[in-house]
């Protein structure tokens, strides 16, 4: 067994990748089951505005991250990182068992008062997931060597991606059959269990900062941490890159299902396989990482990836059949899965995603590297937590820019080209300060040849 793949039979890494594997699954799981039961059954009964409960849920979950973000980091810098993974992966067990009493209201009826509560895990998974993201990315470096960084990072990457594909398909499929409240109430309390358990594997890890003194004035503390990583350029760049990563993402991922009713008349099984295809491209892509930078923590494929997604979401874009209005499509039926495949365009679409996936993997990882190795050890977990908050704010200015575009009567494929274009100026940004990095490094190894 070579490359990144050997990692899986080591003790510093396999517990957590299974941890954070599982508890990946276990949101999206929730999540997706959550949205399917108030789109397809709670809302109507309990006459709520389907549109608005599912604003509502990407909302709330995501709130957390603003909110909780420069708490957890801090805590995470100051006390040793293992245990309090098996704390967070405690909190995920009652938090389900809490879960699986909102589901029992649904079961017997009380929808408002299951919706509210559910909602209100919802909340807590948010928090959860602040508080486990400082923790998984920043003991990484502490049991990995600078060489594994990067493949360390695109196994966590791809199976991230696969858990979310997993964990989305597993709740919409379960949550509507007759048994499917009580077998995702088992589910998600089983997962957070077995997560648990695998937690107590994960190798100690020294505290960063012990003295640190940890504050709770949330915007203050929020401002300290992204200004501390302001200081490093190459680390804030890395985080700014980052977010760029997940602003492309969630806007892909928020089109899908449109994508699929009204440019192919496609049901939720071309959904399925749009984001089937967008993860297993990610996961490809992040594992391909090693093989070609050769373990070493640098950008310079990433612009690489930059351009390849302009090019393969350009090619989307030319692909992309008319928009088919919704009168047209009240007298349609909605093809399958078998059906889409048999059109050669629609080939040429899956192909040109998976391609704008991988090139997505192959960008984000050494960023991931970079930040972990080339930011101060003692600000390692308060750093990736200013990059959390990042990300989130670049998801809620993704949502927004959406929003403005469907008012002008944008259509996917028209979001698509105007995110091709903008990523098209990121990539001359990306290509400059990697040249710009380049020549440091070089200068830097001159510097030291002389000296010798």
């Amino acid at each position: 067994m070579s490359g990144p793949l050997q990692l899986l039979y080591t003790r510093r890494f396999f517990p957590l990748f299974i941890t954070q594997f599982l508890g990946a699954f276990n949101d999206n799981l929730f999540k997706n089951a959550l949205l399917i039961l108030i789109t397809y059954h709670i809302a109507e009964k309990a006459q709520m505005d389907p549109a608005l409960m599912v604003t509502a849920i990407a909302g709330i979950f995501i709130f957390p991250f603003f909110l909780f973000s420069a708490t957890a980091g801090q805590i995470a810098d100051k006390h040793e990182k293992s245990r309090l993974i098996k704390m967070v992966k405690v909190a995920e067990i009652i938090i389900m068992l809490i879960a699986s009493l909102g589901f029992y209201f649904i079961a017997i009826d009380l929808l408002k008062t299951g919706t509210y509560l559910l909602l209100f895990v919802l909340f807590l998974m948010g928090t959860q997931s602040t508080f486990f993201g400082p923790l998984k990315y920043s003991i990484l470096p502490d049991h990995l060597t600078e060489q594994e960084l990067v493949g360390g990072n695109g196994l966590i990457e791809a199976a991230t991606f696969i858990a979310i594909l997993l964990g989305t398909i597993v709740g919409g499929l379960l949550i509507l059959t007759d048994q499917g409240i009580m077998l995702v109430s088992l589910m998600i309390i089983t997962l957070a269990v077995i997560g648990w358990i695998t937690s107590r594997a994960i190798p100690h890890s020294p505290p960063a900062a012990p003295n640190l003194h940890v504050k709770y004035n949330v915007i203050k503390e929020t401002w300290n941490i992204m200004d501390f990583a302001r200081k490093n350029r190459s680390v804030y760049l890395s985080i700014i890159g980052i977010s760029w990563f997940w602003f492309v993402g969630a806007t892909f991922l928020s089109q899908f299902a449109p994508y699929a009713k009204f440019h192919f008349a496609g049901n939720e099984e071309v959904v399925t396989l749009f984001l089937a295809v967008f993860s297993i491209g990610i996961a490809v892509g992040s594992l391909l990482c090693h093989k070609l930078t050769g373990g070493e923590v640098d950008a310079r494929y990433v612009p690489a990836g930059t351009l390849g997604m302009s090019i393969f979401i350009i090619d989307i874009f030319i692909a992309s059949p008319d928009l088919i209005t919704a009168e047209t499509l009240a007298n349609m039926e909605l093809i399958g899965f078998s059906a889409f495949l048999n059109s050669g365009t629609n080939l040429r679409i899956l192909f040109d995603l998976f391609a704008v996936a991988v090139c997505g993997g192959i960008y984000i990882v050494p960023l991931y590297a970079i930040m972990q190795a080339r930011c101060e050890k003692s600000h390692r977990a308060r750093t990736i937590a200013s990059n959390n908050v990042l990300n989130a704010l670049f998801m809620v200015v993704s949502a927004i820019a959406i929003a403005i575009m469907l008012q002008l009567s944008f259509t996917t494929p028209l979001i698509f080209i105007s995110l091709a274009i903008v990523n098209g100026f990121v990539f001359f940004v990306i290509r400059k300060l990697t040249r710009e990095r380049i020549a440091e490094l070089n200068e830097l190894k001159d510097n030291i040849n002389n000296k010798q």
